[in-house]
């Protein structure tokens, strides 16, 4: 529908970034670890957001596990301690 709040990709992330880009005011959020991965392997994060839960739900996706841009450097900016939460934000920068 051309009414959707939405857009379907089918031609990479690098493409779906530049393009949400495009629509909106330049920033674009990603959620769920395979995109993150994605976005950091192709240089394209610059912050990750954690909201860490201790959650055991015996299987997922580890969040760092398939970064293969080894460029890619985090810096931890903030943590904040909650209830039955903390929230990690880290700035990430790329070595070139």
């Amino acid at each position: 529908r051309p009414d959707a709040p939405f857009t379907f990709v089918h031609d990479g992330v690098e493409s779906a970034v530049r393009q949400a880009k495009a629509a909106g005011n330049g920033n674009v959020g990603v959620s769920g670890p395979n995109i993150a991965q994605q976005c950091l392997n192709a240089g394209l994060l610059d912050e990750v957001r954690i909201d860490l839960v201790p959650v055991l739900f015996g299987r997922g996706i580890r969040y760092f596990e398939n970064i293969t841009n080894p460029a890619a450097r985090l810096s931890q900016r903030l943590v904040v301690k909650g209830e039955g939460v903390t929230h990690l934000v880290y700035t990430v920068t790329y070595d070139h």
